[in-house]
């Protein structure tokens, strides 16, 4: 008997992602970086081109809510990438990277620009092109919001 959770629509795309960010953090190992995580390097990045910035600041940026961001920024203190200092007016903190967040902040970004060539490799060897999937997918979505797709299934 087949498990529908197994067969599910979903299941191949989360399977390929997590694919796909698996051999990006086998990188990350195998250049000595094992204490970055994959969701590390978007946060890490705009810190190391915008300056230290408040939590919020940052979720904005990456495009992840407060609380996914208050997450990832406990877990690269943790990591000992970045640190919180006072803000201008006293009440809040502003994240920056330590002194080793700097140093990864090269190969982050060598990684990110490699991530994104191969992607694109990826695309462009594509019948057709993910990005444009993506693109319709969003354009289907606006006419017709998801949430409301899924009501017309409940």
């Amino acid at each position: 008997m087949t498990d529908e959770l197994d067969s599910s629509l979903w299941r191949p795309l989360r399977v390929l992602l997590e694919a796909m960010d698996r051999d990006i953090a086998a990188l990350y190992e195998e250049a000595g970086l094992a204490e970055v995580r994959t969701r590390f390097v978007g946060p890490l990045i705009q810190l190391g081109r915008h300056g230290p910035m408040s939590i919020r600041e940052l979720a904005t940026r990456v495009e992840v809510t407060h609380s996914a961001m208050s997450q990832t920024v406990a877990a690269m203190r943790a990591a000992g990438l970045v640190e919180s200092a006072a803000g201008s007016d006293g009440r809040t903190r502003r994240v920056q990277p330590t002194q080793r967040g700097r140093e990864v902040l090269p190969f982050l970004e060598a990684e990110w620009h490699a991530t994104e060539a191969t992607v694109g490799e990826l695309d462009a060897a594509l019948p057709y092109p993910l990005t444009r999937v993506v693109a319709d997918l969003e354009a289907l979505l606006r006419e017709r919001p998801f949430r409301d797709r899924l009501r017309a299934h409940l």
